[in-house]
């Protein structure tokens, strides 16, 4: 993971693995960074987990099953805004 998450690549990026993945591509060009995830149905559980596991191999960040939850992942920005918050949070002593 790199020592600073830019708010807005972290989202080009995700936005270009979900269009990838779950939108074959996307040839509409419809999908953004503001596009709802869970109300488009872009999201389902599966979906879910395999956004949540290619976070964890780009960047090394687990995302925890607390913040798995419909505001943070209604749209990528909200997805990026998380990830970069959490990137900057002190690591709490073992």
């Amino acid at each position: 993971m790199t020592d600073v998450l830019v708010e807005r690549e972290v989202s080009a990026r995700l936005t270009g693995f979900i269009r990838e993945r779950f939108l074959y591509g996307d040839p509409a060009g419809a999908f953004g960074d503001s596009t709802p995830l869970l109300d488009g149905g872009i999201l389902t559980s599966l979906n879910t987990a395999i956004l949540i596991n290619f976070i964890h191999e780009e960047w090394g960040s687990v995302v925890p099953v607390e913040d798995v939850d419909p505001r943070a992942f209604h749209t990528v920005r909200g997805i990026a805004s998380m990830l970069c918050e959490r990137a900057c949070r002190p690591v709490p002593p073992a």
